[in-house]
């Protein structure tokens, strides 16, 4: 089982990236998903999550309005549209699986990880 994020780079404040987490290994549409993102010399922190069917979708403050969780099933990929970047979105983004229906916040309610993608926004 394989969770392989991609889409991060340098875009300067004001800007939008789109972030994919694409898994193999296994049929991941009953798998809830979810980002998270570290920033240097920071806790790992909640960013963003989806339900199974992805009718549910959550989002910490800081993002909310901001960015839109999405996910496609049929191609076993999850999305994260960054809008609106601010310097301080600056991370290590993750994301994260478990087979639930429901959406999760919490880093300990996922048994599956990406190695992460670097997100730089300059200001």
């Amino acid at each position: 089982v394989q969770l392989q994020a991609s889409g991060g780079g340098l875009v300067q404040a004001g800007g939008s990236l789109r972030l994919s987490c694409a898994a193999s290994g296994r049929t991941f549409s009953t798998y809830a998903r979810g980002w998270f993102r570290q920033a240097p010399g920071k806790e790992r922190e909640f960013v963003a999550a989806i339900n199974r069917s992805g009718v549910m979708t959550y989002y910490s403050d800081s993002v909310k309005g901001r960015f839109t969780i999405s996910r496609d099933n049929a191609k076993n990929t999850v999305y994260l549209q960054m809008n609106s970047l601010k310097p301080e979105d600056t991370a290590v983004y993750y994301c994260a699986a478990r087979d639930s229906p429901y959406g999760l916040v919490a880093m300990d309610e996922y048994d599956y990880w990406g190695q992460g993608t670097l997100v730089t926004v300059s200001s």
